[in-house]
């Protein structure tokens, strides 16, 4: 199994966290595998050390995933949770309140975007 946390806005706007388990099939020698899923683009991407994005929502449907250093980020309605190297977000907030971000480590942070149609 995978785990996902996805971000995603209800009918009044706000924003929760949900956790997400991607089930894996045995593939044979090149290990286990999900199921392919559709996707539109790949962004690479980079932050400065002292990144701290107030609300603001997904600008699309896609997937993050981090390379290095450690984010908090923050729903509409004041949850919070910690996010590190290796992690996957599902980020679908694309309306309401959005969340805010922020890095944790002084450094550059690199992830990947992988958007969705």
């Amino acid at each position: 199994m995978f785990t996902v946390t996805r971000i995603f806005s209800d009918a009044n706007g706000d924003s929760h966290f949900e956790t997400k388990e991607i089930p894996l099939q045995e593939a044979g020698e090149i290990g286990l595998l999900s199921d392919a899923l559709p996707v539109k683009n790949l962004i690479f991407r980079e932050v400065v050390p002292a990144y701290d994005y107030d609300f603001h929502t997904a600008p699309q449907r896609q997937y993050i995933v981090l390379l290095d250093g450690e984010i908090e980020i923050e729903t509409s309605l004041g949850d919070k949770r910690t996010f590190g190297p290796g992690e996957i977000l599902l980020v679908e907030d694309t309306t309401g309140k959005g969340h805010k971000t922020r890095n944790l480590k002084p450094i550059r942070r690199k992830s990947l975007f992988i958007t969705l149609p």
